[in-house]
């Protein structure tokens, strides 16, 4: 499996983000998805003081990232855990504070490539979606056994997907005939399930119940719920946090995080807001910035990415 072709996305623009926190003598930066390690390599390559610690909860790709940052020695370590177990690691390696925070949001590209994983909709392989595969429950299993109206509620609120009823009204009868295993199967019933004009707007039609299945068979969202509010919390003063998302509901989700830690608590009409009103936070992106065009025709996988990054300027009041 060739690293090259993995680009790293507006890494750039996250390393302009991240630098004025990281070349500080001494600084530590939490790279929270690890993948490939091409953000963390390009990290420790531009900040040579900095320290490392890169979290996955896939160990294929802790593996192969190891192998690739090996160079930098013990500047680099490398964690087994899901990034809203952020506090705990940190607390278990003895840095309570750190000056940078890196989320990039995306399946890796080594997840979409591996055809065993199921993550595609444009390969057959079996249906399971789990990043960490000893844990959890697969997606074939949530198609199989997930209560109708649970299923569509997925489909809406992870996939924003209209036609979500049609869709699964389908899996419900099909999987009552034969349980899924695979995904070319589900492929040809959303396609099937589908009115014409829906199959005509917007790439694949399996894309969005695809995205949903991950969501939920991983807990992405209630997972990064917990992640954001903790990263911002492990921040010292003067660190930062950048996160690249790839849906609107990772996006807002992040920009309500950030933007409530910049927000002043006070309540209205104080003639002077005292210190543990004010904001912890000073936002470092106006609204989110988006990939440049030459970045997407280079890299397709560029096109949705959204990128927030925010400073810490305050401690948190007592």
């Amino acid at each position: 499996m060739s690293q090259s072709r993995h680009v790293p996305v507006m890494l750039q623009r996250c390393l302009d983000l991240l630098a004025p926190a990281l070349e500080r003598p001494g600084a530590v930066v939490v790279d929270c998805t690890l993948g490939l390690g091409g953000h963390s390599e390009a990290l420790l390559s531009r900040f040579p003081e900095a320290r490392l610690i890169g979290l996955d909860r896939d160990k294929e790709a802790l593996r192969l990232s190891g192998e690739r940052l090996a160079p930098y020695g013990d500047r680099a370590t490398l964690v087994h855990a899901v990034y809203d177990e952020l506090p705990e690691v940190l607390d278990r390696l003895g840095t309570p504070r750190v000056q940078g925070v890196l989320f990039d949001l995306g399946v890796s590209s080594m997840q979409l490539d591996e055809a065993g994983r199921g993550f595609a909709y444009a390969q057959d392989a079996p249906l399971d979606m789990r990043m960490d595969q000893t844990a959890g429950i697969s997606a074939a299993e949530v198609l199989n056994t997930y209560p109708p109206g649970e299923l569509v509620r997925i489909l809406r609120a992870y996939g924003e997907e209209k036609q979500a009823k049609r869709i699964v009204s389908a899996i419900v009868r099909e999987r009552e005939r034969e349980p899924f295993d695979n995904s070319a199967r589900l492929v040809e019933l959303i396609r099937d399930a589908l009115p014409q004009a829906a199959k005509r707007t917007g790439g694949n039609p399996a894309k969005r119940t695809f995205q949903a299945l991950r969501i939920e068979v991983n807990g992405e969202l209630s997972v990064l719920e917990r992640a954001v509010p903790a990263a911002v919390r492990a921040l010292a003063v003067g660190g930062r946090v950048a996160v690249l998302s790839y849906h609107s509901l990772e996006d807002r989700l992040v920009k309500q995080v950030l933007a409530a830690g910049a927000a002043s608590t006070a309540p209205p009409g104080l003639p002077v807001v005292p210190e543990r009103y004010q904001p912890r936070l000073k936002l470092l992106t106006r609204g989110a910035e988006l990939p440049t065009e030459e970045e997407v025709a280079e890299n397709r996988r560029a096109a949705p990415a959204r990128l927030r990054g925010a400073e810490r300027i305050r401690e948190d009041a007592e």
